[in-house]
């Protein structure tokens, strides 16, 4: 057994509970694309992921990095498995993408890191499945629909390049090492390729939900003149007393569609 003591620096929570390791394992995708794991820790996750497919892991923890070369060394050796020392947000930063072919991200995130790592993966054209990790709260918001009371930009950005997304099953705190205080979820994402982030979109959807609870006709006056919202709402068939969670992905795509095309004129 490995004596390594959890770094609250990096949210380690190490996964220890072999049937949550095995039903990861089930939920891969069957497909040819390669893995990219986030933070193996330990490498009990990889060691499953390794025996199906080519691995390659991003870990930032130097004191993880020797252990993992040596639990490792042979499917470093036959290339089975790479190893990449760095931050994975800065790895992006570098290169646009984690590896350079069609991958599937696998992996138990840390929960203080996991909303950017899921956004970056969005972004990441080459990340087609995302099985990953996280808070319970976190997958729900990025799982609800319009009326649901987490209903929020990361699920209307999720709706809107992805085929399917869903809760796989939820993960309880005596699974890891250390407890977390909380429940996560097994969140399962699969992206559709053809479509690409609009950042500006992402801008917009923010500003829509500055305040949840206040009418987004509200929300909108701090970046459109009141009369433009009115006659988009109109055009819409919108109620000015809607609420942000109450209005659809599809609407919003249509709203900043409007909004755009009203500054470009």
């Amino acid at each position: 057994m490995d004596k390594v003591k959890a770094k609250k620096e990096f949210g380690q929570n190490f996964l220890k509970d072999d049937l949550v390791l095995n039903k990861i394992i089930q939920s891969m995708p069957h497909n040819d694309n390669h893995i990219v794991e986030i933070g193996p820790g330990l490498g009990d996750l990889t060691k499953n992921l390794v025996k199906y497919k080519d691995v390659t892991a991003y870990e930032v923890d130097t004191d993880l990095i020797s252990i993992l070369k040596s639990k490792f060394a042979n499917e470093l050796e036959n290339k089975r498995f790479t190893l990449k020392h760095i931050d994975v947000l800065k790895a992006w930063d570098e290169q646009n993408f984690l590896y350079n072919g069609n991958y599937d991200l696998i992996a138990n995130l840390p929960y203080y890191i996991a909303t950017n790592i899921i956004l970056r993966a969005f972004e990441d054209e080459l990340c087609e499945h995302i099985i990953v990790m996280v808070q319970k709260e976190v997958a729900i918001k990025f799982t609800a629909k319009v009326n649901d009371k987490e209903y929020s930009s990361l699920g209307i950005i999720t709706e809107t390049i992805s085929k399917d997304s869903k809760i796989l099953f939820d993960v309880p705190p005596e699974a890891f090492d250390p407890m977390p205080k909380v429940t996560s979820s097994i969140l399962y994402i699969k992206k559709d390729l053809s479509k690409k982030i609009d950042k500006d979109f992402n801008k917009f959807l923010k500003v829509c939900f500055v305040q949840p609870r206040k009418k987004l006709s509200k929300n909108l006056s701090s970046i459109i003149e009141k009369s433009k919202i009115s006659a988009i709402f109109e055009e819409l068939n919108l109620n000015d007393n809607l609420r942000p969670h109450e209005v659809s992905a599809s609407l919003y795509s249509q709203m900043y569609t409007k909004v755009k095309n009203g500054r470009d004129n």
